[in-house]
């Protein structure tokens, strides 16, 4: 038979090779059946919130402590809102990854000393030591709330935690005093960013002696090679008036008396805040304003010069008058308190 034409050879399975893995199918014979209502086509409900597994049709509860398996979503913002994330909070991108180390260590070790341990390294690896021996997000944070103190915008305090950064780095200021320096990188910035802010403005915020601020601010705008930007009087205008309560009228007047003083060259040479402060006298007395933020010694008190000094301007400014001002303000049409009078001045 073996040698028998046309019956082919039987196939041995080779007894090494791997059992092959069955497809997964469903077993139809297996149902899920209500032992309440008896419904054979149960509709589970999965409420998270309690988490329990509840039978649709007669509430009754099949299971419970089953697991969210949803997405979790919080709220990093820094005001009430609608702003989820799933990444955490968001990273400063000019500090290290081990500096904006959040997680905080349980103190519940069993007695073990193992948590003690634990915070002693999380807290050597995040100390970033500065000039001081203080930690640099201690530093930001300080930053961060001397700016908000004279209303700054997040690109200023941005570009200050960067100049800081970089005097840390290469320790241009080697101790020096700390808010001293912070101070210095204030002042830069505003003069960078074009955000008009009088050094005297900047002292007010720390206690430190002005040649302090001083000597800081000049040694690190010859190492950054910095151009000096001087605020101009126009952009002084508008803090002033809203300093001094002023109406919306009399800031515009300002800003027109401004203008003209720079084409004329009236008060050339003069600081920006002495004439920003003169011209604001001009128009209140010029207008006859007799409301609050009208008396020159509070002009002087928000622009923080001398009361005199802004006098001398003043009349400066009185013998080229007719070339300042528009008409306009001089029609009858005008209402009541927003019409000019040359006998105010």
């Amino acid at each position: 038979m073996s040698g028998a034409p046309g019956i082919p050879f039987a196939l041995r399975a080779d007894p090494t090779r791997p059992a092959k893995e069955e497809a997964f199918r469903a077993d139809l014979n297996v149902r899920l059946v209500c032992p309440d209502c008896q419904d054979d086509q149960v509709q589970l409900v999965e409420e998270f919130g309690s988490g329990d597994l509840v039978c649709g049709g007669c509430g009754l509860v099949l299971g419970d402590k089953i697991v969210d398996t949803r997405s979790e979503w919080r709220s990093f913002a820094d005001s009430e809102g609608d702003d989820p994330s799933r990444v955490g909070g968001p990273v400063d991108p000019l500090m290290d990854a081990a500096d904006q180390f959040s997680t905080i260590i349980s103190f519940k070790d069993g007695h073990s000393g193992a948590s003690r341990a634990l915070q002693s390294a999380a807290s050597r690896m995040t100390k970033s030591v500065i000039p001081g021996g203080r930690n640099l997000t201690e530093a930001f944070k300080t930053i961060g709330t001397m700016c908000e103190a004279i209303s700054l915008p997040k690109t200023i305090v941005d570009m200050t935690r960067q100049l800081f950064k970089r005097v840390d780095e290469e320790r241009l200021l080697k101790g020096k005093d700390q808010d001293a320096i912070i101070a210095a990188c204030i002042f830069i910035a505003c003069r960078q960013g074009r955000v008009p802010r009088t050094f005297k403005e900047i002292v007010k915020l720390t206690n430190v002696p002005k040649k302090d601020i001083a000597a800081c601010f000049k040694l690190l705008e010859r190492t950054f090679e910095t151009a000096p930007v001087l605020p101009s009087s126009g952009a002084l205008i508008p803090r002033y008036c809203n300093h001094l309560g002023l109406p919306m009228f009399i800031q515009t007047a300002c800003q027109h008396v401004v203008d003209q003083v720079g084409e004329e060259g009236s008060l050339a040479g003069r600081n920006p805040i002495t004439i920003a402060s003169a011209c604001i006298l001009f128009t209140v007395t010029l207008f006859a304003y007799k409301g609050k933020g009208s008396n020159v010694v509070d002009i002087a008190g928000v622009a923080g010069v001398q009361d005199g000094t802004i006098r001398n301007g003043y009349r400066i400014l009185l013998g080229s008058k007719e070339n300042l001002v528009d008409q306009k303000w001089f029609e009858e049409t005008r209402p009541e308190g927003q019409r000019a009078d040359w006998a105010n001045l």
